[in-house]
């Protein structure tokens, strides 16, 4: 194995490096955490927030007066096996300094209203394919139906989901 050498055009046309940044988790349920500190990558995200459910208004008052949220809506979802809901809403880059405590960036899979991170996606992959990563490896997206996926210690959570209310900020 040997270590390409690269000239200075290409090291400019790579990507920025990404670093993880450590938040404090209230909930001590120190899932592994997706959050990083290049915020110019974040346009048009989706970010879910989690909370108690005595937090919920003052929080979805708070995050729709510091923040654009995109398509005036924000879902409230109830996790049942850790009773605590989870606020998800698309921000755009625009008006993103910081990343709100006790959010993860996910993406969503519209068909089956699963949630995700890269690395829980990563790590699904692992778990169905014989512990190797294959980008092109086929999910069954059916079987993650209303769930949040996200790593938590390195290993792989299911955190399944109900709606609990739809906010219209309009």
């Amino acid at each position: 194995m040997y270590l390409k050498n690269i000239n200075l055009k290409q090291k400019l046309h790579m990507e920025p490096v990404m670093t993880f940044d450590q938040p404090s988790n209230i909930y001590k349920m120190e899932y592994d955490n997706d959050n990083f500190i290049n915020l110019g990558d974040l346009n048009n995200k989706l970010f879910c927030t989690f909370v108690k459910a005595e937090e919920i208004e003052f929080k979805v008052k708070e995050l729709s007066t510091t923040y654009n949220i995109m398509y005036n809506k924000m879902f409230i979802l109830y996790i049942k096996s850790n009773d605590e809901y989870v606020i998800t809403y698309n921000v755009d880059q625009g008006n993103v300094r910081n990343i709100p405590l006790n959010t993860i960036l996910v993406h969503r899979k519209k068909e089956t209203n699963t949630l995700y991170t890269i690395n829980a996606l990563n790590e699904l992959i692992k778990k169905l394919n014989g512990g190797v990563v294959d980008t092109k490896f086929p999910i069954n997206w059916q079987h993650y139906r209303n769930c949040v996926l996200l790593t938590q210690h390195g290993d792989l959570k299911q955190l399944n989901t109900k709606i609990h209310d739809i906010i219209n900020l309009s």
